[in-house]
């Protein structure tokens, strides 16, 4: 086998493509995690401009935690999209969600007030989720056994690439026309780039193979009627799987979500910083950080899930703690850390939630994880408005809601080994 050309898009220091990965596989990925891109670019707006957008909706402190939880809980009905991927197939839910999430982003620009904005990033967060656990679906599915780790990891880290792009736009908010709402108005390029994607994002095999025993057995004409069977199916054939995957992105998305979503607050609050010092950061201490990506997918493939888990997930608090605790000059030495350790546990949980499971209900579980994620991010969110008493800061309730990754780590060692190993063996083991 030819050895793959090293794409364009992925940077050298994120590392090179192995060569017994078929080019194929490698244009395929980087076409889904373009899509992926402007999930993450809608939600590094929010985190960023959320004290702009408090300020024209006239939003106090305290009320921070709930606007971000409210619309974390807008992924909620995802995850009962996300189990079509198993019924329709993976394309076509992952185009038709790139379109969702592109009209609400734009669509958020013209928010009149603090309601219709939530109304419409919830709207958008059903799609963003949506499209990232069918991605995700889609590059476990077809990538060899030995370099899933590494395909999962580079989808991560490209995506992570709309970070830099709305930490470039978020530096001049101060001069762009309408300020945090032109901001939104670019979600509408993935609309622009839907024929190319539709050419580009190919079915997977594992799910046509799967499409025609059902076939075979004369299912078909349940297809959309049977929709919610992979839901129930899940947790009666995996309970304890479904249960780890479960405790993994609830602990993890609750520390991570409010140590990340206050970062820009608090340097600007605490620190006196300005909108370009906090991008400057993003872009120079995060470029470096979102290494986690593919250096923990990579670390997986010859280490084990279970063990590169344990240690991303136990430091990431530890992390969190010393950036809201130390001195400004601390901080962007901090940053690079604590975004290594963020990203390379998601990394591993999504590793996880799509190796565990068979393809009939590998959607369905991504769906499952990222319902986790969201329900434990909103809580994590909440948590810190009801332990924030008005007029104080939300900082410390910040610190202490972080230490829950640490509910990952614990639920990690819990579940067997994917690494290295066919889907089909993993899906057989009981």
């Amino acid at each position: 086998m030819a050895p793959s050309k090293q794409p364009w898009w992925i940077p050298p220091f994120l590392g090179r493509v192995p060569p017994d990965v078929p080019e194929p596989q490698v244009r395929l990925l980087g076409t889904v995690a373009l899509a992926i891109c402007f999930e993450n670019y809608d939600q590094a707006m929010l985190t960023q401009a959320i004290r702009q957008i408090a300020d024209t909706f006239d939003l106090v402190e305290a009320e921070f935690g709930q606007l971000l939880g409210l619309v974390r809980l807008g992924a909620v009905p995802a995850f009962l999209l996300v189990p079509l991927a198993d019924r329709i197939g993976r394309r076509r839910l992952f185009l038709g969600s790139v379109l969702g999430m592109s009209a609400a982003t734009v669509l958020s620009a013209l928010a009149r007030d603090a309601n219709e904005f939530i109304a419409l990033q919830m709207l958008g967060r059903t799609f963003m989720v949506t499209s990232a656990a069918t991605a995700y679906v889609i590059v476990t599915e077809e990538f060899p056994r030995d370099h899933r780790g590494f395909g999962i990891g580079i989808l991560g880290a490209v995506g992570t690439f709309g970070v830099g792009l709305s930490a470039i736009l978020f530096a001049g908010i101060d001069l762009l026309p309408f300020g945090w709402r032109a901001m939104y108005v670019v979600g509408v390029v993935p609309i622009l780039l839907l024929p190319r994607l539709r050419r580009q994002v190919i079915e997977t095999r594992r799910f046509h193979r799967q499409r025609a025993d059902r076939e075979a057995l004369g299912e078909v004409a349940g297809v959309l009627r049977g929709w919610w069977r992979p839901l129930a199916g899940l947790a009666l054939a995996y309970p304890a799987r479904t249960a780890g995957v479960a405790l993994i992105g609830a602990g993890y998305a609750s520390g991570t979500a409010v140590a990340y979503n206050f970062s820009a607050y608090f340097v600007q609050a605490e620190h006196g910083w300005e909108p370009g010092q906090y991008s400057l950061m993003l872009l120079v201490a995060g470029t470096v950080g979102i290494i986690g990506h593919p250096f923990a997918g990579r670390l997986a493939d010859r280490r084990g899930r279970r063990l590169v888990g344990l240690v991303f997930f136990a430091v990431f608090p530890l992390l969190s703690l010393l950036f809201y605790r130390g001195p400004g000059w601390l901080l962007p030495l901090v940053w690079v850390p604590m975004i290594f350790a963020l990203t390379g546990g998601s990394t591993i949980a999504r590793a996880l939630a799509t190796e565990l499971f068979p393809t009939s209900h590998r959607g369905t579980a991504s769906g499952w994880l990222q319902l986790l994620e969201t329900l434990g991010a909103a809580a994590g969110l909440f948590a810190v408005s009801w332990l924030t008493a008005e007029g104080e800061s939300a900082i410390p309730a910040v610190e202490l809601v972080s230490f829950s990754v640490l509910v990952a780590a614990v639920a990690v060692v819990a579940l067997p080994e994917t690494g290295r190993r066919e889907l089909e063996e993993i899906s057989a083991e009981r």
